[in-house]
């Protein structure tokens, strides 16, 4: 798989990390709808906890697909480097 030179794609570590947290926020967000819509903690967190595992599964592949292409990535070089901060070695 060729690259952008400069840029690098987001390794699977990276990728279940930022899984694991999206999904965290959405499932939260689905436990509090289902509930003000049933009024059923229970059928909420029934709910969120189903949606939970399908969603994770589904946005790590999501991730993963768009970690293999390089539609929208710019090659460093081409970025303005005077706007990058220039930090001292010890």
């Amino acid at each position: 798989m060729s690259h952008i030179p400069g840029t690098g794609h987001s390794n699977n570590a990276r990728s279940l990390v930022k899984t694991v947290t999206w999904r965290t926020i959405g499932t939260m967000d689905t436990i509090i709808i289902s509930y003000l819509i049933t009024g059923s903690i229970a059928m909420g967190a029934a709910i969120g906890g189903t949606e939970l595992f399908t969603k994770m599964f589904l946005y790590y592949l999501h991730e993963r697909g768009w970690s293999r292409i390089d539609w929208g990535l710019e090659d460093i070089d081409s970025i303005e480097t005077s706007a990058i901060p220039v930090t001292a070695s010890p």
